[in-house]
């Protein structure tokens, strides 16, 4: 048995030391200064190595976070690094009724099991102190020896006691201070969720003012609602394909507002409109300092979409290096921030729309055939205005009360020519187009009948297909109302179309063309 020298002198002054240095220690400067001073103790009193066990809480386990072994000592492996109550009964629970246990030989301690955990770890002498900080039981700090037995004296034990307050009030600070910088990182998170949140409600009520409601009168359209009351209590990627203003944000609105998802906004992103620099940043966010002028962390709509639905419009626009990004939020449902490695878990339902044939962009190259895949799990194809012709009229009084509350004006009816010749027109720009229509007849309106002005045919815009009656149509009454609809004399529309004017006449009649009547005022 090894003999006990007279350190008391060294040791106060060791102790004495430790707590002067920890009152100026920085808090990130914690735990390296507390496996510093378990080192000095032991050197100064001739042990073999130290251990810091914190409290797991409400149980009664404990879990090693710092330790220091002289040279030739081995530290204690991970699968040793949890004293539970199963290996050592009786070290637990004294230490959960906060008592100082120490003892110079293994046949000392009364529980056997206890012994032989001991005994597996080398341990030939140990006294354990409880660290209790304001009555919470933090954890224990514990000094033994491998090579010799060792006697514990009442001072030494009494000033490692003072010891252990020490670095359990230190301990305590550490934790507090990461907790409150912890709490304050994420108000500064949610704050930052709450105003890019805010910005896209007010984004959302300047693009959709009052609610629009869905037409399906047609077939066409009732069968793409059919597919939109399939896939929408399911979290499935959903692929919208269409041409532009044929009405694919409305579904994907739908979509989400009949899933699980729907007590939170969907998230809206035309990645068209947003240019390539940008992009990356705004889908995914970035640190501060990530590049030249950002000088503050921003989050991604990606994160403010968490647990919710975010739509990707134009998903076809989108540049091949953030395609790879995208890829991986569908597959792992992850996103890193620009300027940062750190993986974020993201939940997350994806609906994604364009008008192009990504088939021919996978073959030129200009979009990953992988990504494809993973966003055609459940395709809806919007079907262009002009294959939902019966859903005209419900369409027009829904912009005519949407604009007339607006402008201030009352409109009770829509003459029958203007309905006629709605639904004769190609549409070329769709739903928007006819929105964009019938707010213009509202504004230029007078009274409480309501007639339409066509818009003129461009052939810009002209929707591939159509009919020869269609396209005469459009040119004739192009001329007819460049002339203000004189067909005979000169410059009149015949002798600009190079026909008789009874050739025209009859080519009028026979496809319905007339002037539409204008309304007193107008």
């Amino acid at each position: 048995m090894a003999e006990v020298k007279d350190t008391t002198t060294a040791l106060e002054r060791t102790v004495a030391d430790i707590a002067g240095r920890f009152a100026a220690t920085p808090f990130n400067q914690i735990d390296e200064a507390i496996v510093e001073s378990q080192g000095a103790l032991v050197e100064v009193l001739g042990l073999d190595q130290s251990a810091l066990w914190q409290h797991v809480a409400e149980s009664k386990d404990f879990v090693l976070t710092h330790q220091w072994a002289r040279d030739g000592v081995p530290e204690l492996p991970p699968e040793r690094q949890l004293m539970s109550s199963a290996r050592l009964p009786y070290m637990a629970s004294e230490a959960i009724e906060r008592r100082i246990v120490s003892f110079t030989l293994l046949g000392q301690i009364p529980s056997p099991v206890d012994r032989e955990t001991l005994a597996s770890l080398g341990t030939k002498s140990s006294v354990s102190i409880p660290m209790v900080v304001d009555e919470e039981l933090l954890g224990i700090l514990t000094f033994s020896t491998v090579r010799s037995e060792y006697i514990w004296s009442a001072e030494t034990i009494e000033r490692l006691r003072l010891m252990a307050t020490v670095l359990g009030h230190s301990l305590a600070r550490g934790q507090a201070r990461r907790a409150l910088e912890q709490a304050l990182s994420e108000v500064q998170r949610l704050k930052d969720q709450l105003a890019l949140e805010n910005m896209q409600l007010r984004r959302e009520v300047r693009t959709l003012k009052p609610p629009r409601l869905i037409a399906v009168e047609s077939a066409a359209a009732r069968q793409v609602l059919a597919q939109v009351e399939q896939v929408a209590p399911t979290p499935a990627t959903v692929l919208m394909l269409g041409e532009t203003g044929s009405g694919k944000e409305v579904f994907a609105q739908v979509i989400h507002d009949l899933s699980p998802r729907h007590k939170k906004p969907m998230v809206r992103v035309n990645c068209a409109a947003i240019p390539t620099a940008l992009i990356e940043s705004e889908l995914f966010g970035r640190e501060r300092g990530a590049y030249t002028g950002a000088l503050s962390r921003q989050i991604g709509r990606f994160e403010v979409a968490d647990g919710s639905t975010i739509f990707l419009d134009e998903v076809g626009d989108l540049p091949l290096e953030v395609q790879v990004k995208l890829l991986r939020v569908l597959q792992d449902r992850v996103i890193e921030r620009l300027g940062s490695s750190q993986s974020i878990k993201v939940d997350v339902r994806i609906i994604a729309a364009t008008n192009k044939d990504l088939d021919q962009a996978v073959a030129n190259r200009t979009f990953r055939e992988d990504l494809y895949y993973r966003l055609n799990v459940f395709p809806i194809h919007v079907p262009p205005l002009r294959e939902r012709l019966e859903d005209i009229p419900s369409l027009v009084w829904t912009f005519i009360e949407e604009f007339a509350k607006s402008f201030g004006k009352n409109v009770e009816s829509v003459s029958k020519e203007s309905l006629q010749a709605l639904q004769q027109y190609g549409w070329p720009g769709n739903i928007r187009e006819l929105r964009n229509v019938i707010e213009h007849a509202v504004i230029v309106s007078s009274g409480p009948r309501l007639t339409i002005p066509m818009p003129r045919a461009s052939t810009l815009t002209r929707p591939k297909g159509r009919k020869l009656a269609e396209i005469e149509v459009d040119h004739i009454r192009s001329v007819l109302e460049s002339t203000g609809w004189r067909v005979r004399g000169p410059a009149g529309a015949a002798e600009l179309l190079g026909v008789k004017p009874t050739t025209l006449e009859s080519r009028m009649a026979k496809l319905g063309i007339r002037r539409q009547e204008r309304q007193p005022g107008q």
